[in-house]
């Protein structure tokens, strides 16, 4: 079974090429020990929440961006193979272009992968999010029905992932990104779409059927097809790729 590994960092602004070459370095290492793809995505539209937002998950300070990024294994083995083999060969990237401590990372099963994944995606949408971990069948069954709405306004792909190898941080971490419970599963997710004004048309079109029963895809409704987890401490943001190990950016 697939398995992602899904990191989200705040870099400063200036340090943006820095990154770059940090995430090629990257990719020259995880791709010799058996990754499959490496995708690093620069924030675009990242906006502040009330409860929760991308921002805070990383205590992004002034003149910092927030950096969302996955990698993907062929499945679990080969991935703790990987690191294990990483950490005994003591392998050394050069200097990190951000600040480690606060970089937030984890290890996810794919809970659902509708479409393909096409060489440099033009555009990314990232979530993180807290479910009740009792209501894993509820979320994939939401997801299945929602997602499909973003394949049919034009995403490539939906990647809908559940927390497995999650740890707990000294001063961030995927739990307390979303302020998860005792009882719930953090879940880490992304949207693919060939370019940002197809993304942002089906948005646009999206918020007005949400606004107009008449239009409403009932895949959107929330009454026929209720979120299965607290929407208001989930966090999302747009993002531009500046890496994919696929293919050019």
């Amino acid at each position: 079974m697939p398995y992602i590994d899904g990191f989200i960092a705040a870099v400063q602004r200036d340090r943006r090429t820095a990154y770059e070459g940090f995430a090629q370095r990257s990719w020259t290492l995880f791709n010799r020990y058996g990754a499959l793809r490496q995708v690093e995505t620069w924030g675009d539209r990242v906006p502040d929440g009330k409860l929760t937002d991308f921002r805070r998950a990383v205590a992004a300070v002034e003149g910092e961006e927030v950096v969302f990024s996955w990698l993907e294994w062929p499945d679990k083995a080969t991935r703790d193979a990987g690191f294990a083999g990483m950490e005994q060969e003591g392998t050394q990237l050069g200097e990190m272009p951000f600040d480690g401590q606060r970089m937030i990372f984890g290890g996810f099963v794919p809970l659902l992968d509708l479409g393909e994944a096409r060489a440099a995606p033009g555009y990314v949408d990232g979530f993180v999010l807290a479910v009740p971990s009792g209501n894993r069948d509820a979320f994939i069954a939401h997801a299945t029905e929602g997602d499909g709405v973003f394949m049919d306004a034009g995403a490539t792909r939906v990647v809908e992932a559940w927390g497995d190898d999650v740890p707990a941080g000294k001063r961030t971490d995927f739990a307390r990104s979303v302020r998860a419970e005792g009882n719930e599963t953090v879940c880490f997710s992304w949207i693919e779409w060939p370019d940002k004004a197809t993304r942002d048309a089906a948005h646009a079109q999206m918020h007005e059927a949400m606004s107009d029963p008449a239009k409403m895809d009932p895949r959107m409704d929330p009454e026929k097809n209720p979120m299965p987890f607290d929407g208001q401490r989930m966090i999302w943001g747009g993002f531009v790729p500046m890496f994919d190990s696929k293919g050019s950016v």
